[in-house]
C-alpha cells in the first residue's frame, strides 16, 4: 500500500474514531441520567430502541456501505458516475426509511406485545420519525465516506447525539416532574433521538449542497439506473443480512428473556422490567468498546476495495493487519477494565440499579465486548474481499447458540437474568473465532493473530491488575465515588505508557494516527 493510501485509511479511521468516541461518551452521558430518571421504566425505553435498531438495520445497514464501496470503486477506476449513484441510492434509502416509519408508528402496540412489554408502545411510536430521517442521513454519509471524507459523518453524529442528550433528558425530567407515568417519561426521553436525527439531517443536506466532490475523470462512462440498483442491492443484501442478524438476535433475546422470566420464574411484568432494566443499563457500558470498531469497519471496506481494484494485494493485507492490531490495542483494555471494575463502576454511575445484580452482568459483558469488536472487524474484512455471505451464516449460527443458551439458562432460578450475558458471550466467542478462521483461509497473505494480540493482551492484563490494586487502596480510604474515576484515569495513563514502553504500536501507525508531529516525536522517545 502506498503511503498516501494508508494515510487516507488511517486518517479517515482516526477522524471517525475521534468523533465516534465523542458520540459514545455523549450517548453514555445521555443514558446514565436516563436510567437514573426512569428506573424500571428504562426497560420500555430499551425495548423500543431494539425495534428501532432492527428496522434501521434492515433499511440502512448494508446500503451505506455498498454506496461507499461503489463510489470508491468508481473513483479508483476514474469514472464520473458518483452523483448518479448517490441519487439512485438516496431514493432507495428514503423509501425504505418511510416504510420502516409506517411499521413503527402504526404497529407500535403489536410490536410492544411481541417484546412482552405492553408499556413500550408509547416509546416505539415516539421513536418512529427517527428511522425515516436516519434512512436519508445514511445516503449522505455513505456518499461522503466513499470519497474518503469522514468529517460530515462525524459532525452529523455529534449533532445528533448532542440534541438527543439535551432534549431527551429535559423531556424525561419534565414528564416526571409533572407526574406522568414511567412509560410516558420513557417515550419523552426517547423522543430526543427523533429530534437529534432531524437536526443531523438538516446539517447533512446543508453540507451536501455546499461541498463539491467533483474530481478529474479519466474515463467518461454511462451507467444505467438498473445497473446501479443491481450492484447496490447485490452488495447491500449480504451486509444487511449480517447486520440484521445481530439486531434480530437482540430482539429475540429481549422478548425471550422477559418472557422466560415472567413464565418460568413466576415473575410479574414489573419485576421483569426491573431485572431487564438492570441488564439494559449495563449494556450502555458494554457497547462503549464498539465505538472504535465502528470507525474501523466503516473505513475497512472502501480501503480494501480500492487496493484490490488497483491489484494491490499487499496494501489490502496491511489494512487487514492494521485493523486487527488497532482493535486489539484499544478494545482489550476497555473490555478487561469493565470486567475487573464492574461492580464499582455500576455503583458509581447508576444509583437506581442494584450493583449486586448489575455488577456480575457487566463483568460477563466486558469480556463479551472484546469478541463483539473482533467479530465486527472480521465481518467487514470478509465483506471487503467479496465474501459477503459467509458472515451471514456465521452470525446466524452464533445467534442460534445465544438463543438456545438464553432460553435454558434464564429459566434456572439460580442463574436468572445472568443467563442473558452468558449467552451473549458464547455467541460472540464463536462468531469471532469463526470469522478469524475464515479470514486465514481466504486472505492471500497469512494473518498471525497471536503476534497481533499477544502484546495488547499482556499490557491490558498488567493494567487490570494495577487497577484492582489501586481501587482497593483508594476505596478503603476515600470511598467508591473518589476511587473509581481516579483508578480509571491512572489506568488509562498506565496502559498507554505500557503500549509505548513495550513498543506495541508500529511507526506507521504512530505517524498516521498522531496527526501532530510534535506529540508524535515526544511519544516516540518513550517507545
Amino acid at each position: 500500500m502506498s503511503e498516501k493510501k494508508e494515510t487516507t485509511f488511517l486518517g479517515g479511521a482516526a477522524v471517525l474514531a475521534a468523533g465516534t468516541i465523542l458520540v459514545k461518551i455523549i450517548s453514555a452521558i445521555y443514558k446514565i441520567p436516563i436510567v437514573n430518571i426512569l428506573g424500571g421504566s428504562y426497560a420500555d425505553f430499551q425495548n423500543a430502541y431494539y425495534i428501532y435498531a432492527l428496522l434501521l438495520t434492515v433499511s440502512t445497514a448494508g446500503l451505506p456501505v455498498a454506496l461507499s464501496k461503489m463510489v470508491a470503486q468508481a473513483k479508483a477506476n476514474g469514472h464520473d458516475q458518483t452523483k448518479k449513484i448517490f441519487r439512485v441510492s438516496f431514493c432507495i434509502f428514503s423509501v425504505l426509511g418511510f416504510l420502516s416509519f409506517l411499521i413503527m408508528f402504526f404497529g407500535a402496540e403489536k410490536l410492544a406485545v411481541l417484546l412482552n412489554d405492553s408499556l413500550a408502545e408509547k416509546s416505539i411510536r415516539a421513536l418512529s420519525p427517527a428511522v425515516l430521517c436516519v434512512g436519508c442521513l445514511s445516503a449522505f454519509r455513505g456518499y461522503a465516506q466513499g470519497h474518503s471524507n469522514m468529517t460530515p459523518t462525524t459532525v452529523s453524529q455529534i449533532i445528533e447525539s448532542l440534541c438527543k442528550l439535551a432534549v431527551g433528558v429535559i423531556f424525561a425530567l419534565i414528564a416526571i416532574k409533572i407526574g406522568k407515568s414511567g412509560d410516558f417519561a420513557a417515550a419523552m426521553a426517547i423522543a430526543g433521538v427523533s429530534v437529534g436525527s432531524v437536526a443531523a439531517l438538516i446539517y447533512m443536506i446543508s453540507e451536501y449542497s455546499s461541498h463539491d466532490y467533483d474530481f478529474s475523470c479519466k474515463n467518461k462512462s454511462s451507467i444505467s439506473t438498473y445497473s446501479i440498483i443491481y450492484k447496490l442491492i447485490s452488495v447491500a443484501i449480504p451486509i444487511t443480512l449480517t447486520s440484521s442478524a445481530v439486531s434480530i438476535i437482540n430482539l429475540i433475546d429481549t422478548s425471550l428473556v422477559q418472557g422466560r422470566l415472567q413464565s418460568e420464574l413466576d415473575i410479574t411484568l414489573e419485576q421483569s422490567r426491573e431485572l431487564f432494566s438492570a441488564y439494559s443499563g449495563v449494556m450502555t457500558l458494554y457497547n462503549l468498546p464498539a465505538s472504535l470498531v465502528i470507525a474501523l469497519t466503516i473505513s475497512i471496506i472502501p480501503a480494501v476495495s480500492m487496493n484490490l481494484a488497483a491489484s494491490d494485494e499487499r496494501g489490502a493485507w496491511r489494512v487487514v493487519r492494521t485493523s486487527f492490531h488497532m482493535t486489539a490495542l484499544f478494545i482489550f483494555p476497555m473490555g478487561i477494565g469493565l470486567t475487573v471494575l464492574s461492580e464499582p463502576i455500576v455503583k458509581f454511575l447508576f444509583r437506581r440499579l442494584d450493583s449486586g445484580v448489575s455488577g456480575p452482568l457487566l463483568a460477563i459483558l466486558g469480556i463479551a465486548a472484546i469478541f463483539v469488536c473482533i467479530t465486527s472487524v472480521a465481518n467487514a474484512i470478509l465483506q471487503a474481499y467479496g465474501y459477503e455471505r459467509l458472515p451471514v451464516f456465521i452470525m446466524i449460527t452464533g445467534g442460534i447458540i445465544k438463543i438456545l443458551i438464553n432460553y435454558n439458562l434464564v429459566a434456572i432460578p439460580a442463574v436468572n437474568i445472568n443467563g442473558a450475558p452468558i449467552g451473549t458471550l458464547c455467541c460472540f466467542m464463536f462468531t469471532a473465532c469463526a470469522g478469524m478462521f475464515v479470514i486465514r483461509k481466504v486472505v492471500p497473505r497469512p494473518v498471525r493473530y497471536i503476534n497481533l494480540f499477544r502484546g495488547p493482551l499482556v499490557a491490558a492484563g498488567l493494567m487490570a491488575a494495577s487497577a484492582c490494586l489501586i481501587y482497593k487502596i483508594l476505596s478503603a480510604f476515600a470511598g467508591n465515588t473518589f476511587a473509581v474515576p481516579v483508578t480509571v484515569i491512572v489506568s488509562v495513563f498506565l496502559y498507554f505508557f505500557l503500549v509505548f514502553f513495550l513498543q506495541l504500536m508500529t511507526k506507521d501507525e504512530l505517524d498516521f494516527l498522531l496527526r501532530y508531529k510534535m506529540i508524535a516525536k515526544i511519544l516516540k522517545r518513550f517507545s
